[in-house]
């Protein structure tokens, strides 16, 4: 046989190797993670519920689910362990201090380039946004005199729709 016939099979069972090796290699990351379960950790199942790890056996895992509700599960039902940050956040709604770690990103990027017409452009935008600010906002709602006002102007138009229109010499003529 030719190389160019050996090719695509050599492609294929290349590809299948690929495959495995990663999924081999993720099973192993999640064994190794179940397997360094310490009580107090939170984790998350593989089924979405937030608990606390209460007690590790060899094939299960005692979860604290809340105030006296103590659950067994299996080891392999545990689908992430949780930073203590990350689960108070999701958990009890405490927020991290962020401004102790990182600086204020601002929220858009003319700041960043430090240019005179940025500074200038977000002037214009800042004064456009302080007139818009002042105008009313239209809801659709009239007032009583607005509701008068639009029916002088229909009684208007319907009177004006009502005379008689006149025609001039110049159709008369392109008619005949």
């Amino acid at each position: 046989m030719s190389p160019v016939t050996l090719l695509p099979f050599i492609v294929l069972i290349g590809a299948m190797f690929l495959m495995t090796r990663s999924a081999k290699k993720k099973q192993q990351q999640a064994a190794s993670m179940r397997n360094d379960l310490q009580p107090g950790s939170g984790v998350r199942t593989i089924g979405g519920m937030y608990a606390t790890v209460k007690e590790v056996n060899e094939d299960t895992v005692l979860l604290d689910a809340g105030p006296g509700v103590d659950l067994l599960f299996a080891k392999n039902s545990i689908g992430a362990v949780l930073t203590d940050d990350e689960y108070n956040r999701i958990v009890h709604g405490i927020e991290h201090d962020l401004k102790s770690d990182s600086d204020v990103v601002p929220d858009d990027a003319s700041s960043l380039t430090g240019s005179a017409e940025a500074a200038e452009t977000d002037d214009s935008v800042d004064e456009a946004a302080a007139a818009s600010d002042d105008k009313a906002v239209d809801l659709g709602k009239k007032d009583a005199t607005d509701e008068v006002q639009e029916k002088a102007a229909d009684a208007e138009q319907a009177e004006a729709a009502e005379e008689p229109k006149k025609t001039t010499d110049g159709d008369s003529d392109a008619k005949k």
